[in-house]
């Protein structure tokens, strides 16, 4: 079954701003919020379906790939280098933890089912901020795939205290305030009976612990500035100024806070002697002058190594000649480009006496004028052919 477009889901256009986005999903949610709708499993699968789709669109970095690529850049293949946990299996907690308070002041988890502690909690400490790396590929690279191992520098999570923030285990201690729910709950009379709203603990922060006593080698942060060697699966076709995330591999949260992502731009290496165009190859063959009149046959380089070519007798300066399917693959697709090699005819600076006294002769030869035939295509219109 194929999923749906994420903008149709929420009822969102392409051009709608973050708040618009958030708007949309909480209304969504509320719609099919498992406290509203208890026991249909219709209503639960859409609620998971409007998480998934905030959740990459009110990331700037997964929705311009998701508005480049569709589902596809989520799908198999790209090593975990797409969307966010989400994706390959909601899970009703990760959606309360994560988005849980755009709607947890709505009450639920009370007001609509009684007792679902998950509804309006917030995850514990803050959330770490994503962070972003270049990556340089070469052309072999980009044309297969590559998994690259990576020295990152950020925020880990502290060791010693395991990264809660705590000296030891007596000192962290259950909210009183809130008694370990990170929220608390206030009932209200009105003319309409009793209505309960749910707000985040402000002596916890939503954690649902306090600190007594704080780490000494974090600082009670739950974190240290260190280093993470981290594997990237790059997928094949990926091009130049592309981004890739990570869900997780940013920098830690801060006493236990989840970790944000990891942005990867991808910069392309130029190549000695090929240039990209799309998933095309292109390559600048020179030939000598009798190379071109008797024809002859070449090597030409390609990514994945060399190919050897036959250069007809009487080839024009200008010809275009195709290897097809030797340029690169479409990034989670089927298609292939080709490598085209463009035929230019080099033509000496400086001849010798002899050599200019055989020129001038072949100079009067009829053979030798420029002739053209009635119909022939342009070196334009040749290049549009090439590219159809």
């Amino acid at each position: 079954m194929s999923k749906r477009d994420y903008y149709e889901i929420l009822g969102v256009t392409k051009s709608a701003a973050a708040d618009e986005i958030k708007k949309a999903y909480r209304k969504v949610a509320m719609q099919f919020h498992p406290d509203r709708n208890p026991g249909d499993k219709a209503a639960e699968e859409k609620f998971k379906e409007a998480a998934e789709a905030y959740e990459i669109l009110s990331d700037n970095d997964k929705k311009a790939k998701y508005d480049r690529f569709g589902h596809q850049a989520f799908g198999p293949g790209t090593g975990g280098a797409g969307g966010g946990g989400f994706h390959g299996g909601m899970d009703m907690n990760d959606i309360f933890s994560q988005f849980g308070d755009i709607f947890g002041d709505e009450g639920f988890g009370g007001f609509f089912g009684g007792g679902r502690s998950r509804g309006g909690a917030k995850a514990r400490g803050q959330r770490g901020s994503n962070l972003r790396i270049k990556l340089k590929l070469n052309f072999e690279e980009i044309a297969n795939g590559v998994t690259k191992q990576v020295k990152v520098k950020k925020h880990v999570a502290c060791t010693t205290c395991g990264g809660n923030g705590a000296k030891d285990k007596n000192s962290l201690q259950t909210c009183t305030t809130c008694n370990g729910q990170g929220q608390v709950r206030k009932v209200t009379n009105t003319f309409l009976g009793q209505m309960q709203t749910v707000n985040t603990c402000h002596t916890c922060n939503g954690e649902g612990t306090t600190v007594t006593a704080k780490c000494t080698a974090c600082k009670g942060e739950g974190r240290v500035y260190g280093e993470e060697t981290i594997s990237i699966d790059i997928p094949a076709g990926v091009q130049d100024g592309m981004q890739l995330s990570m869900s997780g591999k940013g920098n830690a949260g801060e006493r236990g806070g989840v970790s944000g992502d990891l942005i990867i731009m991808i910069e392309e290496e130029p190549h000695e002697a090929l240039h990209r165009d799309g998933l095309n190859v292109a390559y600048d063959l020179y030939i000598t002058i009798p190379d071109a009149i008797f024809g002859t046959s070449v090597e030409v380089p390609t990514i994945d190594g060399r190919a050897k070519i036959k250069i007809p007798a009487g080839t024009q300066s200008g010809k275009i000649f195709r290897l097809k399917g030797k340029g690169f693959p479409e990034v989670q697709g089927y298609a292939k480009g080709d490598q085209l090699i463009h035929v230019n005819i080099w033509t000496p600076q400086q001849v010798s006496a002899e050599e200019k006294e055989a020129l001038e002769k072949m100079q009067e030869s009829e053979n030798f004028k420029p002739k053209t035939t009635k119909g022939e295509k342009s070196f334009y219109d040749r290049v549009k052919d090439v590219f159809k």
